[in-house]
């Protein structure tokens, strides 16, 4: 880690002993990660040249950066990210690059839940080392959420280029409306599922946000960070909880390994129904390629699942 650190303080270096110019168009935006950058798209885009640092199918809770992100961090105009401790790699990131850029936090406005456990413990060495982080970051996954997300790109956008500020208006107001019907449609697919069906389990609780949005219960038995570990008796625990609660799903995510969900569910008397994407869109030819079809993918592969008998 400190090779790397170093490696990514000496790039850093060199990019900025380069003379200033004048800023160039589009702006530079560099993106945290996927459903970040979608966003930031929508709102910005031919008027923005966009780098996003976690792809598709990535995991941010684990990334590590590289040298040619702190390069993108150094010449951005404005850096768009998560916040609530979700990009564990953004402060020695920030600090390797020497970025002038505003950094925009996007949950800023959000309604935030606490993490019911304030962290999680990950091993070193054979270790437990305990992350405190009392808040659960995966805010996007309720539609209300991204409307505040795609505002504060807006308002960004609009204070650094002022010059194009009604076409990024125009576009997230645009973009609004796409949202405001697919929390609609949403809250229809959920609402025409009995009520004692909707309890699923997925591999980490990424999902707090669209449970309390639209009445759906995830059971995982990892956190809110895929850096946590299930140990044999929170495993034997969520097990135990399934039984009692009915739950009538297991579900993969995009990011996870398999392997624990699909032990899991034989050990329910379960099968897996599908694959949910949690913290990050799929590859463009994928069924999630953007933040709406994501919703719509999950909410369908949900939906299947507890209708059938």
């Amino acid at each position: 880690m400190r090779c790397l650190l170093g490696a990514l303080i000496g790039v850093a270096s060199l990019i900025s002993a380069v003379p200033a110019f004048a800023q160039s168009e589009p702006l530079n935006v560099v993106a945290t990660f996927s459903i970040i950058g979608d966003f930031a798209n929508r709102v910005g885009g031919d008027r923005i040249a966009l780098r996003t640092l976690v792809g598709p199918n990535a995991d941010s809770h684990v990334y590590e950066p590289s040298p040619g992100d702190a390069i993108a961090l150094a010449r951005a105009d404005l850096v768009l990210v998560n916040g609530l401790m979700f990009e564990g790699f953004l402060a020695r990131l920030i600090e390797a690059s020497g970025t002038q850029a505003p950094v925009i936090v996007l949950t800023e406005g959000a309604t935030v839940l606490a993490d019911p456990e304030g962290g999680h413990y990950h091993y070193v060495d054979g270790e437990a080392i305990f992350h405190a982080a009392p808040f659960d970051s995966h805010a996007w996954q309720s539609v209300a959420n991204a409307r505040v997300y795609v505002e504060n790109i807006a308002e960004a956008f609009c204070a650094a280029d002022t010059q194009n500020c009604p076409t990024y208006e125009a576009n997230a107001a645009a973009y609004m409306d796409e949202l405001n019907a697919l929390d609609g449609e949403i809250r229809q697919a959920i609402d025409a599922i009995l009520e004692d069906r909707r309890v699923v389990v997925v591999a980490h609780n990424a999902f707090r946000y669209f449970g309390a949005e639209y009445g759906v219960t995830f059971l995982a038995p990892q956190g809110v960070s895929t850096e946590s570990e299930a140990s044999a008796a929170d495993v034997a625990g969520l097990i135990r909880n399934i039984r009692a609660q009915r739950a009538a799903a297991v579900f993969a995510e995009n990011i996870t390994d398999t392997r624990l969900v699909a032990q899991i569910a034989s050990e329910a008397g379960l099968e897996l129904a599908g694959t949910l994407y949690s913290d990050a869109l799929s590859e463009p030819d994928g069924p999630a390629p953007s933040y709406v079809a994501m919703m719509r993918h999950n909410v369908s592969t949900i939906t299947a699942a507890l209708s059938s008998d």
